[in-house]
């Protein structure tokens, strides 16, 4: 949808689009992972998390963000569940079984190891430039002065390393 000025309206934005776009191979991520009824709720909690993101406005690769996010949610959702189990409320006659966050929570250290695993396997200049950038919280252009580089390879290096992250921690389609 456009405005009568030939720009995109306000929710034609990128990531909006990038959104409608993995849509499906992010709800099949999900439903992979978690309830499928859970999942699609989890689908939107990945878009307004994305919305919400400080970097929601520069994004070099809008896909890679998105499949990002929605790990990073498994894993909050993980983590939580470990700190606070919910109540298992058994009859005498019962087994008792394993809790579905117990599965989550091991899928999510699976995940944040291939996505450790990932970052160890970057190259040091693609490593250092990633990490600059995603746990320092620096620019593009801030990396770019404090490394002597354009901003242009700074880009090159978050590309190569979103797209080797999202390669080593998104099974194949």
């Amino acid at each position: 949808m456009s405005s009568s000025s030939g720009r995109p309206a306000p929710t034609e934005t990128l990531l909006g689009r990038a959104y409608r776009a993995e849509r499906p191979g992010l709800l099949r991520f999900l439903r992979r992972k978690v309830d499928p009824d859970l999942a699609t709720d989890l689908l939107h909690d990945v878009f307004v998390r994305a919305l919400g993101s400080a970097d929601a406005d520069r994004l070099a690769n809008p896909a890679a963000f998105l499949r990002k996010v929605a790990g990073n949610l498994l894993i909050d959702r993980a983590r939580r569940a470990a700190r606070h189990p919910a109540p298992l409320a058994l009859a005498e006659t019962e087994e008792p079984a394993v809790a579905p966050e117990q599965g989550l929570a091991l899928e999510a250290a699976e995940l944040l190891a291939l996505y450790e695993a990932a970052v160890q396997a970057l190259s040091p200049r693609t490593r250092e430039v990633f990490l600059m950038h995603r746990v320092d919280g620096q620019t593009y252009r801030e990396i770019h002065e404090a490394l002597g580089i354009s901003v242009a390879t700074v880009e090159y290096h978050m590309m190569k390393a979103l797209a080797a992250i999202a390669r080593a921690v998104e099974p194949a389609r």
